[in-house]
Order: C-alpha cells, then sequence, then structure tokens
C-alpha cells in the first residue's frame, strides 16, 4: 500500500493531536503508554491512554475497507516512519519514561510496538531491537571466543 500525501498529512495530524495530550513541562507526571487502534473497515484512527481514554480520533480515507492481507504490517510500518519523523515533539511529551506508541487492531489485540522512548534511548521496534539482538549476539560471540 503505497501512502497518498492526503494519507501522511491525516497521520502526521493525527500524531500531533495526540503528542497535544502531553505538552513539555519540567517534570512528567502521567504513567502511560499511547495506544494507536486503527480499524480496517472504517480507516478510524484512534489513540488512547492505558485508562482507555481517548485523546484523538481521526478517519483516514484511503483504510477504510481496504482488504489487504499485509494492512497491519503496512501500517506499523507507516506509523513508525511518521513517529520517527516527529521523534523531537513525541520525545518531548510530559510521560514518565519508559513509554511507547502501540499499534492495536479493532479487537484492542496488540498488533506490534512501535516507538519505545526511555531515558535518553528512543528505540524503533522491530528493527532496532533485531540488530540490537544481533549486536549482544555477536559481541557475546567475541567474548566467549577470547
Amino acid at each position: 500500500m503505497k501512502a497518498t500525501e492526503q494519507t501522511l498529512q491525516q497521520i502526521d495530524r493525527a500524531l500531533r493531536k495526540t503528542a497535544e495530550n502531553f505538552p513539555p513541562t519540567e517534570e512528567a507526571t502521567q504513567m502511560t503508554d499511547i495506544h494507536l487502534r486503527v480499524t480496517q473497515e472504517s480507516g478510524e484512527l484512534l489513540a488512547f491512554d492505558d485508562d482507555d481514554q481517548e485523546l484523538m480520533r481521526c478517519v483516514v480515507e484511503q483504510w477504510i475497507d481496504n482488504k489487504d492481507d499485509d494492512f497491519y504490517p503496512e501500517v506499523a510500518r507507516l506509523l513508525r516512519e511518521r513517529i520517527n519523523k516527529m521523534k523531537g515533539q513525541m520525545d518531548r511529551m510530559s510521560i514518565l519514561k519508559p513509554y511507547s506508541f502501540v499499534l492495536e487492531d479493532d479487537d484492542q489485540e496488540v498488533v506490534e510496538d512501535l516507538y519505545v522512548v526511555d531515558d535518553d534511548i528512543a528505540l524503533l521496534p522491530p528493527l532496532s531491537i533485531d540488530s540490537l539482538d544481533n549486536d549482544l549476539d555477536e559481541f557475546l560471540d567475541n567474548l566467549l571466543k577470547s
């Protein structure tokens, strides 16, 4: 699925609206993750906190009635890319660290972790975690050879 410019704008606006719920402050006071829920039939993109309070809602028209088998992996890739583009704003949200952005399907089942922030580290799963795992395996192999 190739995202249209309108889709990219809708996602960016939705992410900005979500971040606006947690304006930067001197000291973060809330502890939550951001749950991005996508409904394949309606094209809805919603954001919730851990208490299931709605933070944002929009409709991504390109996603309405999308029947692609790889819909959720493609949505995850696209959301991860857009979150990474807005990394500065996402990292300054007044949420206690660590926190993450999680993609859920319309049944509230976790599809994938999209973005994890922990102090000075921001990880974009799965690529960053996979490469970290490979680096650690390689380090251990080299250590055991010594």
